[in-house]
């Protein structure tokens, strides 16, 4: 598809401009492509996908439409933090993993390791992969996708000069590391480009050691689907079949001058057709697909059908997001996809005219389809617009791309941080709301949930979701977790890291109200009684409630006052208090630099958390606030003389001191313009 010249440099998968510019990817890239293996053609769907964390959101919603994932470790460094991010989510969509090691010609050239010496650190590589596959992968995988040099499931190589090896191909193509070696001291590796091609390689171990749609869907519908997989639908899910009924998971969009809305993902069931019906499971409506596209990088292929297991484009999804189920009729839709961090800097963002402000708010909503992990919020009442990104660098792209590919000039504040609201003690004493008939009660009690739950609610073991029957996987899990086997089977949602649970008896009409329970549920945990920010690690039960007879007398407008008020009220009366997010990062560096590290991190209310030294290298792993974090990067660039990088690990909340509390609420409120004191009515 690309020249032999310019193969290792065009970056054919990296072509908008900043990409090229920054030298990073920043938007996953598709791509289907024919290879042949023995004779035998193989159509491979691949999509690369970015590095850096800030973009990790691409990196999730990819893993929905893969089974197979080419894992990328540097040579030199071994195992970053962001190779343990992408792996675990890898992991957790039962994607199965090879291993490609990069970039050995920096072991010869610049590191000057023997042929036996870089035997062992691809050793040592190989066996942090497999410890950390066999720590997080699905009981049933541990054993089974750990990589093996024998078996051909890891390859070597150099990605710029264009050359990879992997064992099988060595004995075919009589070639051993030291050959590879003596290749770069004669600078004579482009021979080595000719002689093990890296395409021809990679994608041997891609037809040899990745499963087909067939076999992949066996296993990964049952995670990702929560539908009856007895019924003809779930049956031709399981087999991937293309007679079947249509399922189709939107996994990204993309806003094209000419054609619109392009929604890119994965056809896990049936064929679609050009001029087809579909129906939209969010959008609840049924459209007509204008174009079905084929991707090849920049450039998409209309094509007339495509058949499932195929990742392709459609064209004619009105209004569609990313984790849109589109089927031929009414399905359970997908589970939703989760990322393992959220975002967590926010800025207000503003139209430099004020005559661009309706431009503005449409943009705004584009960016929010095509990047899912930016959050827009956009306030019709006091007009501000908030746009929340993973981290600085992801917000500075968005903006960058709204003046030069959108073309409208922009203005945006300085970066503030979305905090959370929990509870200080573990439960709230039961407290009644009522609806405004008077003729509703509900009590409800509000506690923190055990920390192993809110760690598989964490780590996506337990679904975002919203419970409407019977849900056998989740009810197994909660009581592995410890959950009473009665209980289990009455919690109702799982949402943004909260829980409700309706523990109530013998209630007649609470089937009628549950959903408006769990609506007024979802707006106190999107908006919280202190300063309107989002609940964290609450489990709200219902514990009892009395139901007007007459359906007309408990409708929203009773339902949901009631139990919004409630919750909030629990949430006080348990102490309600703000968590702040902080970032584990990791910070490598000269051993050098400990002493300004250690000075940088204290003096941003961090704490170092663990410091190890290799000769004169050292990985400093730190924990600091988010609030503290803004121009890290180029601090530590200052303090280190520009020799230092940091990654973030993990992102956890805690509770911010009590001396900054009240400042900290106080700064919210005014920002939101509410009043200094919480109101609870």
């Amino acid at each position: 598809m690309i020249s032999e010249e310019l193969a290792g440099k065009q970056l054919a998968l990296d072509f908008h401009e900043d990409e090229i510019a920054r030298g990073i990817t920043i938007d996953a890239a598709n791509v289907s492509m024919v290879h042949e293996v023995n004779n035998d053609e193989y159509l491979i769907n691949l999509i690369d996908t970015p590095g850096h964390v800030d973009f990790g959101g691409d990196v999730t919603r990819a893993m929905r439409a893969v089974d197979g994932a080419i894992v990328l470790v540097d040579a030199v460094e071994g195992m970053m933090p962001q190779t343990e991010t992408v792996l675990r989510q890898a992991l957790r969509e039962r994607v199965k993993p090879i291993l490609f090691i990069n970039k050995v010609d920096r072991l010869i050239k610049e590191v000057k390791l023997t042929p036996e010496k870089m035997q062992e650190k691809f050793v040592s590589i190989i066996n942090n992969v497999n410890s950390f596959i066999g720590d997080v992968a699905p009981e049933e995988f541990k054993e089974k996708w750990k990589v093996h040099v024998q078996e051909g499931s890891v390859g070597f190589g150099s990605a710029f000069h264009k050359w990879a090896v992997s064992f099988p191909y060595m004995q075919r193509a009589g070639i051993t590391f030291k050959d590879i070696y003596e290749y770069y001291q004669n600078d004579n590796y482009k021979e080595l480009a000719k002689k093990v091609p890296l395409h021809k390689v990679v994608l041997d171990m891609v037809v040899k050691h990745h499963p087909n749609p067939k076999d992949a869907q066996k296993y990964r519908v049952p995670k990702i689907w929560h539908g009856d997989l007895e019924s003809p639908l779930g049956k031709s899910l399981l087999s991937c079949d293309p007679t079947g009924p249509v399922a189709f998971v939107v996994t990204k969009i993309v806003i094209d001058k000419h054609a619109g809305e392009i929604a890119a993902g994965r056809l896990f069931s049936g064929t679609v057709r050009q001029g087809q019906e579909v129906y939209m499971n969010m959008g609840k409506r049924m459209v007509r697909l204008q174009q079905i596209n084929l991707y090849k990088g920049a450039q998409r292929i209309s094509i007339e059908q495509a058949k499932s297991g195929n990742i392709i484009g459609l064209v004619g999804l009105r209004d569609t997001y990313a984790g849109e189920t589109v089927s031929t009729e009414e399905m359970e839709p997908f589970e939703a996809m989760k990322h393992i961090f959220e975002p967590v800097v926010t800025k207000s963002i503003e139209a430099t005219k004020p005559s661009d402000l309706p431009r503005l708010i449409e943009i705004l909503r584009q960016v929010a389809k095509e990047d899912p992990t930016i959050k827009v919020e956009i306030n019709e009442e006091t007009g501000e617009n908030l746009i929340s990104g993973m981290g600085e660098l992801h917000l500075e792209v968005r903006e960058n791309r709204i003046r030069t590919e959108k073309g409208l000039e922009i203005k945006t504040g300085l970066p503030i941080v979305v905090y959370r609201e929990s509870i200080r003690k573990q439960t709230s004493d039961v407290i009644e709301g009522k609806s405004p008939n008077k003729h509703n009660k509900f009590q409800i009690i509000v506690e923190k949930i055990p920390e192993n739950i809110y760690e598989s609610m964490k780590s996506g073991e337990i679904p975002e979701i919203r419970i409407k029957k019977k849900d056998q996987i989740i009810i197994d899990k909660l009581r592995a977790l410890g959950v009473d086997s009665k209980e289990s089977i009455k919690y109702k949602e799982f949402y943004k890291r909260n829980i409700l649970v309706d523990a109530t008896k013998g209630i007649v009409h609470i089937g009628e109200v549950i959903e408006l329970i769990a609506d007024g549920f979802e707006q106190v945990m999107n908006e919280g009684p202190l300063a309107r920010e989002p609940g964290f690690g609450l489990r709200v039960k219902i514990v009892d409630c009395k139901l007007h007879e007459d359906a007309i007398h408990r409708g929203p407008a009773q339902v949901l006052p009631a139990i919004r008020d409630a919750i909030k009220e629990a949430m006080v009366n348990a102490g309600a208090v703000l968590y702040e997010p902080l970032q584990v990062i990791q910070i490598e560096s000269p051993a050098e630099f400990l002493g300004e590290i250690s000075k940088l991190v204290q003096n941003k209310r961090g704490q170092l958390m663990d410091v190890v030294q290799e000769g004169e290298h050292i990985t400093v792993k730190a924990k600091l606030p988010v609030a503290e974090m803004f121009g890290l990067t180029s601090e530590l660039r200052s303090a280190t003389n520009g020799r230092a990088s940091h990654y973030m690990v993990d992102q956890v909340f805690e509770k911010i001191p009590d001396d900054l509390q009240q400042r900290v609420k106080l700064q919210i409120r005014k920002r939101k313009g509410l009043r200094e004191e919480v109101a609870i009515v």
